[in-house]
């Protein structure tokens, strides 16, 4: 089974004969006997994945790393944090995606409207099953708990990924920008009701 070990803003992924899918020109190095190929969607998601990610607007390429030895993978300098899945759901903006391990199965999701935030669709991948997935992050990610009676109010451009039983909506008219003049189109903020954790990113985008 690979593995994937986040070492600050760069991922090691060790494979023992199998394969991971990682973002398309995210590898900068590798040792031992590795091979690369583009992947599309991967994980049985096929054509009509490859059609929905096209109407929600996301874009996530990927490419499988195959064979025995170590690919280091890295994008932008950013910070990378893996997180294990076991029988879970996990929902990351595709651009946050950096690698993910056999036994995940990717899947886009439309979750609002376009042009909402800064240049940013709603569409959400949906990771599930049980592996690692990586996930890069501007600046140190920051996993923030939400329960019962606890919702979270967090700014778009700080929302990187969640997982648990968590139910986002639009809270409009609520902006950290609008208050201090900045930032175009209409304010508003994501709400997270439910039990899981939000991880967020120090800066915006």
């Amino acid at each position: 089974m690979a593995t994937l070990t986040a070492h600050k803003k760069v991922l090691h992924a060790d494979l023992g004969g199998d394969s991971v899918r990682a973002a398309q020109g995210s590898m900068v190095a590798y040792q031992g006997n590795l091979e690369f190929k583009h992947a599309g969607m991967g994980g049985g998601g096929g054509f009509r994945a490859a059609l929905k990610q096209k109407v929600a607007g996301e874009s996530i390429t990927l490419m499988e790393v195959k064979g025995t030895g170590r690919a280091y993978l890295a994008q932008d300098a950013l910070d990378v944090t893996v997180v294990r899945l076991e029988n879970d759901r996990l929902t990351v903006e595709s651009e946050h995606i950096l690698a993910v391990t056999e036994g995940l199965k990717l899947d886009v999701q439309f979750a609002g409207l376009r042009g909402m935030t800064s240049g940013q669709g709603l569409a959400t991948t949906t990771v599930s099953g049980s592996g690692q997935c990586a996930i890069m992050s501007d600046g140190p990610m920051i996993p923030l708990a939400v329960g019962p009676g606890m919702p979270l109010v967090v700014d778009p451009d700080a929302y990187v990924a969640g997982t648990g039983q968590l139910q986002m909506s639009l809270v409009s008219g609520v902006s950290w920008r609008s208050l201090v003049g900045d930032g175009g189109g209409e304010p508003f903020s994501l709400r997270f009701e439910g039990q899981g954790t939000v991880y967020i990113q120090p800066a915006e985008r």
